[in-house]
């Protein structure tokens, strides 16, 4: 089984995401199977999903959010993450840089000692330069101080996640089961009070589809789609979305509109 934390620091890859009905679920899941295999936290979990939580970072005036809104071609975001509870480690650190269609996503892993302690504390400095996700550790801590990043929103889903067992790289993951508490603390714990955004009309620029509630990724190494991808696409008649869920969580949270995400006093901020 593939496990989380052993995938690489960097991974720069195509990141193709779709809507799909519930109810194809394991009509997708029966699909890949002679391609892939659950990774180690589907495997273990009930049902296979198991829980997301992220926190998501942004500058005091949302720079972040408004380069994705405004759909800049280079573009990054911060979060950290962590699974089930949110209360234990692994943490991880995550950078996703966007340059068209290629994402190039920074990963690295902290323990209790640097979690929230990398934000939090002035005083903190990276140590272990041995490990592999040393670099990426300091690049985080550096971006967090030059954007003045403060915590944004936390959200949640439930994840089915797939690796390939016949390509170097290549992965499927179906989310369900999107909340968010807007959030302006370091905690990756959810609490009972997160809300749902896991309706039609958001995932489809306002336009009603019945039912789909499922966001589908395919991800796989830049020039190396598999066959297989595509015959998924082809055979369930995939259409190729946008979607973010630090944006969508956002806008809902704030206003359903959109219009509205930023108060009177952050605007004008660097």
């Amino acid at each position: 089984m593939a496990v989380l934390s052993a995938l690489p620091a960097v991974l720069e890859r195509h990141e193709l995401k779709y809507l799909v009905p519930y109810s194809q679920v394991e009509a997708i899941s029966d699909f890949i199977a002679p391609y892939c295999s659950l990774d180690y936290y589907s495997d273990q979990a009930k049902g296979n999903f198991y829980t997301v939580n992220s926190l998501y970072f942004d500058t005091p005036n949302f720079q972040f959010l408004q380069q994705r809104m405004y759909g800049r071609d280079m573009r990054f975001n911060m979060r950290a993450r962590a699974y089930a509870e949110g209360d234990k480690p692994p943490y991880f650190l995550e950078i996703k840089h966007k340059t068209g269609p290629i994402v190039k996503k920074y990963r690295a892993t902290a323990t209790p000692e640097e979690w929230p302690a990398i934000l939090t504390n002035p005083a903190f400095s990276v140590t272990d330069e041995d490990k592999k996700d040393f670099r990426n550790k300091e690049i985080f801590q550096r971006l967090a101080i030059s954007y003045r990043i403060e915590p944004k929103i936390l959200t949640q889903y439930r994840r089915r996640a797939f690796f390939s067992t016949v390509d170097d790289y290549a992965r499927v993951t179906m989310d369900i089961s999107m909340k968010y508490r807007l959030e302006d603390r370091y905690t990756l714990r959810p609490l009972d009070d997160m809300n749902s955004y896991d309706n039609q009309n958001i995932y489809t620029g306002n336009t009603f589809h019945t039912g789909e509630s499922v966001i589908l990724e395919l991800k796989c190494n830049i020039g190396q789609v598999p066959m297989w991808m595509l015959d998924v696409i082809r055979y369930f008649n995939l259409k190729q979305i946008g979607f973010s869920k630090y944006m969508n969580s956002t806008l809902v949270a704030h206003e359903e509109n959109g219009y509205d995400y930023m108060t009177g006093d952050r605007i004008g901020l660097i």
